[in-house]
């Protein structure tokens, strides 16, 4: 009788730190969900970015199906010369990538409508800088007294290299363009370097587009967030090398 009281109240005792493994078990799993939930919500800094530009991708790319994605190319280029601060080159390259076989009139609409915006730029620096100077400087990137210090001597230097070189590059051309008309540039000399530096461009991109234009896509939707990262890198690195070739 003593045995099997001895042996129930082993019993009893084994039960009972069974039960507490189990909590301590339980605790550990609910731990570990919430440590595992914390850092779901922790990564969305970087994760929401890529997902971000992603989607950004992809509505771009959308423009290519759409009948107003030539249109919107060229109200793009054409501001983007004047006061605008995003360039042509992502929806340039999305709607050749959409259509590989009409990338060269992509680009002859994005050059034509950028030369155009160059005009416009040239004209608000001629006749209206005086009045709008304080507004650039404030809200349009990329134009400050420094800069137009700067285009001001690379003007007296070589005007037309100083145009040609911000039309091909990620210089703020805007700057040149309306600097243009502030200094008095000769017309046919903007045009001519806007052409061919903006041709070079935009052309240089259409034909990577309408040789690879498939297997790119393809490639870029494979690895995008890698391709990102590389991008804003080489963006910056190409600022920081044209700012003190400047």
């Amino acid at each position: 009788m003593v045995e099997w009281k001895q042996s129930a109240h082993a019993r009893g005792r084994l039960l009972e730190a069974g039960l507490e493994s189990g909590r301590g078990q339980l605790a550990l799993a609910n731990s570990v969900n919430s440590t595992t939930t914390k850092a779901k919500f922790m990564v969305p800094g970087v994760r929401g970015v890529f997902t971000g530009l992603r989607r950004l991708y992809d509505w771009t790319l959308s423009w290519a199906d759409g009948r107003f994605g030539p249109s919107a190319l060229s109200v793009l280029a054409f501001t983007e010369s004047s006061f605008f601060p995003i360039p042509p080159d992502p929806l340039l390259m999305a709607l050749a990538l959409g259509k590989p076989q009409r990338s060269f009139w992509f680009a002859t609409l994005c050059t034509v409508s950028s030369v155009l915006g160059a005009l416009l730029g040239y004209l608000l620096g001629m006749f209206l800088w005086q009045s709008l100077d304080q507004f650039f400087f404030a809200y349009v990137p990329g134009f400050t007294e420094e800069n137009f210090r700067i285009v001001q001597t690379k003007f007296e230097q070589n005007a037309f290299l100083a145009i040609f070189a911000a039309a091909v590059t990620p210089i703020p051309y805007k700057v040149f363009t309306v600097g243009s008309g502030v200094f008095g540039i000769a017309l046919d000399t903007l045009v001519v370097a806007s052409g061919i530096g903006r041709g070079l461009r935009f052309f240089g991109e259409a034909a990577l587009l309408w040789r690879w234009g498939p297997a790119a896509k393809g490639f870029i939707d494979r690895y995008f967030n890698l391709l990102t990262v590389i991008f804003f890198l080489l963006l910056l690195l190409g600022f920081w090398a044209v700012g003190r070739a400047l």
